[in-house]
């Protein structure tokens, strides 16, 4: 599942509203907030709760708020009313520091609980169970790093989720927004460090490989990465934007799907064949480095029309042109398109 970010350091705007709705529509399925930015007034946090659960109510979304300390309290609800919590349309409490095993173990009766993914140990473990944790309604959920150089190691990161799912936890992380970003240092909000210069999409195609949910961490999606996302959930296609090299880039533009036995070296249109493409004579003879968009001419006999996308740096080949090459920023997707992925390749517009 993927979700998205709203914080509540200011108010509600119909922009945010309608940005709520619009990731609804994307297909998103739940919102994070947070209960315990330092610099933020508590005091405040209350009202716009209210307002966000009902908004999260509205569009069918889960809502989960990060809190730590008194955090709740401060913001005038408790630990032991949450009921009231429900009635506003949270769903769930992140649970960061300074909260007991045993209340964890409580609440987990009445809402969902996010456990800290990162620091979760065997022995946090025995003490919920010790407690009388409902188990069925724990989660582990990471954390966000703002600050450069310190969000998780890859490593480290799949080691620990192969352990807490072994546990038998549902697990999530955060990636970065594209648009919005989270103050005061507005260098993203991802959970590993290896993903804070990625688009938002590539990066929460990637943590899918290990993760059960994705959430944007910081406060904005942008139009562009909008799209994406949607047309992903609602299709199951990854879609790359291409800067077309020659006027036969338009024979490529459109949906694909890689063939079922995938390929070293590139990814293999299983749909070219279907496409109606005129005789290819050869072109200007490139090297095919890589995300080149490639359509083999008349020197590849019976192959001519072929449509393919490097996965590495291929050397020059006089039956293949180079006709178009993805843009930089999304060629991070093309080791993401495996046997059998459905991919669309669309121009990039100028």
């Amino acid at each position: 599942m993927f979700g998205f970010s709203i914080f509540l350091n200011q108010e509600l705007t119909e922009t945010t509203k309608a940005y709520i709705k619009a990731m609804a529509d994307c297909g998103f399925g739940g919102i994070f907030t947070s209960l315990h930015i330092p610099e933020d007034d508590a005091t405040r946090y209350k009202k716009r709760l209210a307002e966000l659960g009902a908004l999260a109510k509205a569009q069918n979304l889960e809502l989960m708020v990060d809190i730590s300390g008194k955090a709740l309290q401060q913001a005038g609800f408790s630990f032991e009313k949450p009921q009231e919590l429900r009635a506003l349309g949270v769903t769930g409490l992140r649970m960061d520091y300074h909260i007991s095993n045993q209340q964890i173990a409580t609440l987990s009766h009445q809402l969902t609980v996010a456990l800290n993914a990162s620091t979760l140990t065997a022995q946090d473990i025995a003490e919920l169970q010790q407690a009388g944790a409902d188990f069925e309604n724990l989660e582990a959920w990471h954390n966000y790093y703002p600050r450069p150089e310190t969000g998780l190691d890859q490593t480290w990161f799949n080691e620990k989720n192969h352990w807490l799912k072994a546990q038998g936890f549902t697990v999530q992380a955060f990636v970065c927004g594209d648009e919005n970003l989270r103050g005061p240092l507005f260098k993203g909000l991802p959970t590993l460090e290896d993903q804070r210069n990625l688009t938002p999409f590539a990066a929460a195609l990637a943590l899918q490989q290990t993760v059960d949910r994705v959430y944007i961490g910081d406060g904005g999606l942008s139009k562009a990465s909008q799209k994406k996302f949607t047309t992903y959930l609602k299709t199951a296609t990854i879609s790359l934007l291409i800067e077309s090299l020659d006027a036969s880039s338009q024979y490529v533009l459109g949906d694909h799907c890689n063939r079922q036995d995938d390929a070293r070296d590139v990814i293999r249109s299983a749909a070219a064949r279907l496409k109606k493409i005129p005789h290819i004579p050869p072109l200007e003879v490139r090297e095919r480095l890589f995300g080149s968009v490639t359509l083999d001419n008349e020197k590849y006999l019976r192959y001519m029309g072929e449509i393919q996308l490097t996965k590495r740096d291929l050397p020059a080949d006089e039956k293949v042109n180079v006709v178009a090459r993805v843009v930089e920023t999304d060629r991070a997707l093309i080791p993401l398109i495996t046997a059998g992925t459905k991919f669309k390749l669309e121009s990039v517009e100028k």
